[in-house]
């Protein structure tokens, strides 16, 4: 009984685990997929052809908000830049609040956006594909193709290493 019950108090906190950076595969590309009226892909090559922004430096913070690491001189693209020409599979533009955008990495992990989040709030704004980070191109990047949430408080709870798939789903 006494490992019932320290299995059921592991369990919990394992779900609040970020996503480890050991073993993650890199990616060189991601797809688009999901409620959508065409499939796309998106090399590095692709990712490339649009203008970079200059981030600066950005402290990760874990989920209690203890900072984790700094990241020097990022640069990055808007993820809402590159997925504003995707079509949904949608009626009318009203229908596009009941749509969420997941975000898959290879290893599995995954972090969500509401379509409304990311193209409709703040957060949009700042929610970046890395293309540079501590002096290194995306192509030298170990943790490519990475997503960061720069408008989160405790930026490692949606920092996601190898984004290999973007997900368009409608809720129910």
């Amino acid at each position: 009984m006494k490992y019932m019950i320290a299995l059921l108090l592991l369990l919990p906190g394992s779900t609040l685990l970020a996503q480890r950076h050991n073993n993650v595969p890199p990616t060189e590309q991601f797809k688009v997929t999901g409620a959508i009226k065409k499939e796309m892909d998106f090399t590095i090559s692709d990712l490339l052809k649009h203008p970079q922004d200059n981030i600066g430096d950005v402290v990760v913070r874990n989920h209690r908000g203890d900072a984790r690491d700094t990241v020097k001189g990022l640069k990055g693209i808007l993820l809402k830049t590159l997925l504003d020409s995707i079509e949904l599979n949608a009626d009318k533009p009203k229908d596009y609040s009941e749509f969420y955008i997941s975000l898959i990495a290879s290893d599995g992990y995954k972090n969500v956006y509401s379509w409304n989040e990311l193209f409709n709030t703040d957060v949009g704004n700042h929610v970046y594909i890395i293309t540079e980070m501590n002096g290194k191109p995306i192509t030298q990047m170990q943790q490519r193709i990475l997503v960061m949430s720069l408008a989160d408080i405790n930026t490692g709870r949606r920092h996601l290493i190898a984004l290999a798939k973007v997900e368009f789903k409608k809720g129910d």
